[in-house]
């Protein structure tokens, strides 16, 4: 983070035709681990809860055969079931071809696939294949795994042709990991970001020995990658979100320049300081301003944009977080930050959505501004470090309850005082957070392997807040 201050899919194949490449390769599985596949399979399936689900889809249009002349020719595409996705989940074969759809399930969990014409696999275990014959394909047909909540989590399958009487002889196949082809952005909570990703760095740097803090911050509109394939336009202080990270002791000063490079107004609102609301002034596009408080209480502070509608500011990337040492904040081997927060997507590249933000309804909670990160890209520690965690809830609508797998905390501090010391008898399970609430959690790992962690609303881990700390001998 910023600181301041301080299985491949096979080929498609086509009777009579060339073997074609499909336009989308399944990327690579990277397993929790046994204690995570346990983990990410108990929170898929507690999403929503199904008892049963039926062969057909009445919402939507399946056509398959409908009214097309047949081609006499057969499409043969390969399809994998991996990481609750199958891959490619988008077909499209020339309109009155036959496919066919071979289905192996590379996933540790069963899977199958129905369409919504009728055609069904049986159960597949892990590394087993089945052939489904689709039909003759005249039209749009959508297919899903029946298992309990694996549709609802975004295991679906679009079947569609490249004309209505069959212009093309060669049949594609393309992964909707990135936006749909109408601009809405669509995000898949499980897509590996590829290998040119690099995650936030949410290690934690130190506090300076400077008693004052001059920073500047610049307000920026700025287009980033929130998820892999998809991007929105961001409001931020210093072109992230969340922002730069400041840090200090109790008794610092904070002198902070903002200027505002932005389209519209903007102002910062420091939860660490004490000061009448006339510290919440606003700065129009093109001028400047400087904040100057002195922090005399510990905890981990949230600071925002202050402008209304404040909503809008703060769920656009107007946030980021302040630490202020407790007096008697002891060095451990490792500190990381965390900033949980919610996106709200507009269509692809755009500013988010203000009527989805109005109504609580998120497309993704992330930590450190991108989702899933840090379960592709893990945060790291050797056996028998200790650890410590804070974490900011952002917000600006759903509360966090950080929880990691494997590993009970030994220290809670949440807003302003410890809960739990290692001399306590006790230990804790998750750090709970009400929205602009913070804190750190400790403990000590003592065996390698990787260690899940997670806000346990399971709804939201679904959408992104989560990742996997990897511990080596």
């Amino acid at each position: 983070m910023p600181t301041a201050a301080s299985p491949t899919a096979p080929a498609a194949t086509s009777a009579g035709r060339p073997t074609v490449p499909p336009a989308a390769a399944a990327p690579t599985v990277r397993p929790w681990g046994g204690i995570a596949a346990g983990v990410a399979l108990v929170l898929l399936a507690v999403v929503v809860v199904v008892i049963g689900q039926h062969a057909t889809n009445p919402g939507t249009a399946a056509t398959g055969a409908a009214m097309v002349p047949p081609t006499g020719h057969t499409t043969t595409v390969e399809v994998a079931a991996t990481g609750m996705r199958y891959r490619p989940d988008r077909i499209t074969v020339p309109a009155g071809d036959r496919l066919v759809i071979v289905l192996t399930n590379t996933d540790s969990r069963r899977h199958d696939l129905v369409l919504a014409t009728g055609p069904r696999t049986g159960l597949l275990a892990q590394g087993a294949s089945a052939r489904l014959d689709a039909g003759v394909i005249g039209g749009t047909v959508h297919g899903w795994c029946t298992r309990p909540a694996h549709r609802q989590s975004g295991m679906t399958l679009t079947i569609t042709t490249t004309g209505p009487t069959g212009g093309s002889t060669t049949p594609t196949a393309s992964t909707s990991d990135t936006a749909a082809a109408t601009g809405a952005a669509r995000i898949d909570t499980m897509a590996d970001p590829g290998p040119g990703f690099t995650a936030a760095d949410a290690t934690l740097a130190p506090a300076s020995a400077e008693r004052t803090h001059r920073v500047t911050l610049h307000a920026q509109d700025v287009r980033r990658d929130i998820a892999p394939g998809v991007s929105q336009t961001l409001w931020t202080f210093g072109g992230t979100a969340p922002g730069p990270v400041l840090r200090g002791r109790i008794g610092d000063s904070f002198e902070i320049t903002l200027i505002n490079d932005a389209t519209v107004e903007h102002g910062i609102d420091f939860h660490a300081e004490a000061l009448a609301d006339t510290a919440m002034r606003t700065v129009e596009p093109g001028q400047r301003t400087t904040y100057r408080f002195t922090a005399t209480k510990a905890g981990i502070w949230m600071y925002h944009c202050s402008a209304m509608p404040m909503l809008y500011h703060i769920a656009s990337g107007m946030y980021g977080a302040l630490i202020i040492d407790p007096p008697d904040l002891a060095p451990v081997d490792r500190e990381y930050l965390l900033v949980q927060s919610e996106f709200y997507l507009g269509g692809q590249a755009q500013p988010g959505d203000a009527a989805k933000m109005a109504a609580d309804r998120p497309d993704a909670v992330v930590f450190n501004g991108y989702v899933s990160q840090y379960a592709f890209r893990p945060l790291s520690a050797h056996a028998g470090q200790r650890v410590r965690i804070w974490v900011l809830d952002a917000g600006p609508n759903r509360s966090s309850a950080f929880h990691l797998v494997g590993a009970p905390f030994d220290t809670v501090y949440a807003e302003g005082g410890y809960r739990l010391q290692p001399s306590d008898p006790g230990g804790a399970q998750t750090l709970d957070l009400a929205p602009a609430g913070g804190g750190f959690v400790e403990t000590v790992l003592s065996q390698p392997g990787s260690y899940p962690f997670l806000t346990h609303a399971l709804a939201d881990a679904d959408r992104g807040a989560r990742g996997t700390i990897h511990v080596t001998g």
